[in-house]
C-alpha cells in the first residue's frame, strides 16, 4: 500500500490530535486499519461521513492515491457514493478485501466484498 508520509509520521510520533497536524480522521484510521489488515488499496470499513470527502479526495490526490475500497456498510452509503462522484471519484466495480476480523476457522482476516474506487486526476 502506498505510504502517506505525514499520516507515518503521527503514528510515530503517537499523535494526540489529528486535527492539529490537519489530517484528516476518517482517511487516517482507513489508512492505519487498512497497514494493519495487509490491504493494497487504503479500504474505509466504517462511515464515511459527508463533511470529510471533499478533505479525502484532496489528500488522496496530493499523495497520488488514485484506488482505495469502501467494504463499510452504513446506511447513507449511496449518498456517500453519489458525493465522492462530485469529487471525480467514480465506482469501478467490487473487489474483496481483507475485514479488521479474523475468521475464527482460519485465524486469518476474514475477506470480505467491499467497492473500488478510481480517483480521477484533478
Amino acid at each position: 500500500m502506498k505510504e502517506i508520509r505525514t499520516f507515518e509520521a503521527a503514528i510515530k510520533q503517537n499523535a494526540k490530535s489529528l486535527e492539529e497536524l490537519g489530517i484528516n480522521a476518517t482517511l487516517f484510521w482507513a489508512y492505519r486499519t487498512s497497514k494493519e489488515t495487509g490491504n493494497e488499496l487504503i479500504d474505509f470499513n466504517e462511515v464515511i461521513w459527508d463533511y470529510d470527502i471533499e478533505e479525502i479526495a484532496q489528500t488522496l490526490r496530493a499523495n497520488g492515491i488514485t484506488e482505495f475500497t469502501i467494504s463499510s456498510t452504513f446506511s447513507s452509503l449511496i449518498e456517500t457514493l453519489a458525493a465522492f462522484e462530485k469529487q471525480d471519484i467514480s465506482m469501478t466495480g467490487l473487489t474483496t478485501v481483507k475485514a479488521r476480523y479474523t475468521d475464527w476457522k482460519t485465524g486469518e482476516h476474514a475477506l470480505i466484498p467491499a467497492i473500488k474506487m478510481t480517483v480521477k486526476e484533478a
